[in-house]
């Protein structure tokens, strides 16, 4: 990367990091059952909900309970299944809509992170009618209240539940960006285990290392605070602990348990600290060929740490030392290549494979280009890329 632009993303970055203790970050308040959101609802007089999920996960039956509660409290409900993987502007479009049309006043958001994103930008839509999609992406570009929502979790990883964004696939541009602003930090998220029980091996895996590159990179990076460094150790410890368990076994309450609040310290971390490349590179995937943004960020993470080198040793090291991954009295570089190396294995044990070979070499340097716009300055990553140093990642995630 050239010196002036190197210049001006550390500034960039240095500025935003003295404005953290002056923004308006506001956790989510945490229901610890499914059953809670009826009386949050009366606490608001809300008398008509959207509830937006997935057709696979109302096929399943999920939504059952929540539409049982929601009866049996007389709360008037509509139901938007439509939302895709890797949610598109039409989604969100469809789902502003049916809330119109239907006159909810509150949104239920029941799933994984692509029914939250939905859920984001629908409500952002909803509380700006006269600005597209297109025109809210990037940083504080809504700045209005949202209608309420009501975060649900059915997977434990994207920490969606707590973070300031929604990213949004625009089909035509083959493009995924974030929209970023304080709005969009749902008021409430509910914790319920039971809503995780029985998810798929593949999902439990691939949520679970999303939510440990979101500790990770908000970690390495240089907007960390003593808030995030303390959410992020307790995620990686929780990931560390029981991850495994939850893909070996769907039905331990345990281990639900525990990854549903790794995502959640997760999300705190990187809400407030950001991400880094890993995510930049993981959302172009998506936008081009539909990757599952789970699935990308495990693929490319060890990948990305190892890219780093020495930039990120410390950090790293006292990371895995923090979440006792690693033993205490280990040095630095050792640590952390220890902490790079258990990654790998987590992944090898849990059948995610090392490399994205469907990547074509002629897309890559468009979506390096997307990458970098994601990224600089944004983004405090231990060592800053331009688009060309981008595409070396690229390369290595499609592997040779």
């Amino acid at each position: 990367m050239r010196i002036i632009k190197k210049l001006y993303c550390r500034t960039f970055q240095t500025v935003f990091r003295a404005a953290l203790p002056f923004l308006p970050y506001q956790n989510p308040k945490i229901i610890p059952s499914v059953e809670g959101i009826a009386d949050v609802c009366r606490k608001h007089q809300i008398h008509s909900v959207m509830i937006v999920t997935d057709r696979g996960i109302r096929a399943l039956g999920l939504t059952d309970f929540l539409e049982k509660i929601l009866t049996e409290a007389g709360i008037f409900y509509c139901i938007y299944d439509g939302t895709v993987a890797n949610p598109t502007i039409q989604n969100v479009e469809e789902a502003r809509e049916l809330y119109m049309e239907h006159g909810a006043e509150a949104m239920i958001a029941f799933g994984g992170g692509s029914s939250m994103d939905c859920a984001k930008a629908a409500g952002a839509r909803i509380a700006k009618p006269n600005q597209s999609i297109r025109q809210m992406k990037g940083l504080l570009k809504v700045h209005k209240k949202l209608p309420l929502i009501i975060a649900v979790p059915t997977t434990a990883g994207t920490g969606s539940e707590t973070t300031l964004a929604a990213v949004i696939t625009d089909s035509e541009k083959h493009h995924k960006y974030p929209i970023n602003d304080f709005s969009l930090i749902p008021p409430y998220a509910v914790l319920d285990y039971h809503e995780t029980i029985g998810l798929p091996k593949n999902i439990t895996a691939t949520t679970g290392m999303d939510a440990l590159t979101h500790a990770v990179e908000a970690y390495i990076g240089n907007s960390t605070t003593k808030e995030t460094r303390r959410m992020a150790e307790e995620a990686v410890h929780l990931i560390y602990q029981y991850l495994k368990s939850a893909y070996d076994n769907g039905q331990d309450k345990e281990a639900r348990s525990g990854m549903l609040k790794a995502a959640y310290c997760a999300g705190v971390a990187f809400t407030k600290s950001y991400v880094g490349y890993i995510h930049a590179v993981a959302h172009s995937l998506g936008g081009q060929y539909g990757t599952p943004h789970g699935l990308a960020n495990a693929v490319i993470l060890p990948i990305v740490l190892r890219m780093y080198g020495p930039a990120c040793e410390k950090k790293l090291a006292k990371l895995a030392r923090k979440a006792g991954v690693v033993d205490r009295q280990m040095k630095d570089r050792e640590a952390a290549l220890c902490f790079i190396d258990w990654i790998q294995q987590m992944n090898d044990s849990m059948e995610i494979p090392r490399h994205l070979p469907k990547i074509r070499t002629e897309d890559i340097p468009v979506m390096a280009k997307h990458a970098d716009k994601e990224g600089n300055p944004l983004y405090p990553v231990p060592v800053l890329m331009d688009q060309r140093e981008l595409e070396r990642i690229y390369i290595e995630v499609k592997g040779r």
